[in-house]
């Protein structure tokens, strides 16, 4: 190959990668401010006086010592409002606690994920005496007790028909003797014998030994009856994974990664706007569970002074990865990256995390 020709090439090829290389992000290139998205979402968003605070900020300012970016904050009322205007290209990107989902990969683009969380079920707090004392004295158990009532009454009726010509002094007059009858079903039934009342006529002798092995039966499926339906109860009111959802009265906040969740699962739920609105349906029995990022839920328990009223169940639902998002096919994602990777990597960061979890 002439020498010529190899030189052209050479020049060729230098000059394309000066260019390639030399490319940087178009609001970087011509020093244009960063428009950030966010939306109030504590511990990692706040609105103070003198600005914006929280985790995901401070994550920011130390990415941005790298990066040396002017940047400015645009507010959004909701979570749903920040996704559309992330990706309607309305921002450069926003550092809000935005869960990945294989939803918003459709939509957006995710750095390297800077915190991890958990998505889990806040419910109202009751003592376990009065848990156990509400499943006891159910519907269940006083149908079951109704049912016992009429059963008792019965057998008290055909007694006293027999018995209230020949046994007046027992089970004479008709009320009078009906209750008469009730309360010798109801002594017979318990075994406890007061002797008191008996009938007399065979006809009611025949009743009473045919009621005495009938309250056995009925005495022991009585005890299984109501066993069984506390039991149940309480397997019914534990969560263990997402179907055990469906019993409950669920609710979510509208646009995030638990709606899709629950979504997903085709589980019904009630939506609001933030966390702090889901924690006061709650509160007040205007839903059984809230579904949300346990973080969130964590610091707005502990600030509203709610630990009192409020639990979080120990069994999350699923793992969450928070991200920067951008619009897609950001070229400021590429520049912003490598920054955010080195900055988790770091002490401090290492060291702000603690003290969040």
């Amino acid at each position: 190959m002439p020498i010529y020709r190899q030189t052209l090439i050479y020049l060729l090829t230098f000059f394309c990668s000066f260019q390639f290389f030399s490319q940087e992000p178009d609001s970087l290139q011509s020093n244009k401010k960063l428009i950030i998205g966010v939306t109030e979402t504590p511990p990692f968003v706040e609105k103070r006086p003198n600005g914006y605070s929280g985790l995901s900020i401070t994550s920011w300012k130390m990415v941005n010592e790298q990066l040396q970016a002017s940047y400015e904050f645009k507010e959004y009322d909701n979570l749903e409002s920040l996704l559309n205007g992330i990706e309607n290209g309305e921002v450069d990107l926003s550092i809000n606690p935005i869960t990945v989902t294989d939803n918003r990969m459709r939509r957006m683009e995710f750095s390297q994920p800077y915190f991890i969380s958990h998505t889990s079920v806040v419910k109202r707090k009751e003592s376990k005496f009065l848990k156990h004392l509400k499943n006891f004295f159910s519907w269940d158990f006083f149908s079951i007790i109704g049912l016992l009532l009429f059963v008792i009454l019965i057998f008290g009726i055909l007694v006293w028909a027999f018995e209230r010509n020949k046994n007046k002094e027992e089970f004479g007059g008709n009320f009078r003797g009906i209750m008469q009858g009730f309360w010798w079903s109801a002594v017979t039934m318990t075994t406890v014998g007061y002797g008191d009342k008996s009938p007399k006529t065979t006809g009611g002798r025949v009743i009473g030994v045919i009621w005495m092995f009938m309250a056995v039966i009925i005495i022991s499926s009585f005890t299984a009856g109501i066993a069984s339906s506390l039991t149940v109860k309480s397997i019914n009111e534990e969560i263990t994974n997402i179907q055990d959802l469906e019993r409950f009265d669920v609710t979510t906040v509208k646009s995030s990664s638990s709606q899709e969740l629950l979504d997903l699962y085709n589980i019904e739920n009630n939506l609001v706007s933030n966390g702090l609105e889901g924690l006061e349906a709650v509160r007040s029995e205007k839903t059984t569970l809230f579904v949300y990022d346990e973080p969130i839920l964590k610091f707005e328990i502990e600030r509203l002074d709610l630990s009192d009223d409020l639990e979080i169940l120990g069994q999350s639902l699923k793992k969450d990865y928070y991200s920067y998002a951008f619009p897609k096919d950001s070229r400021l994602l590429k520049k912003v990256d490598p920054i955010l990777v080195r900055t988790l990597k770091s002490m401090e960061w290492a060291n702000l995390i603690r003290d969040y979890n």
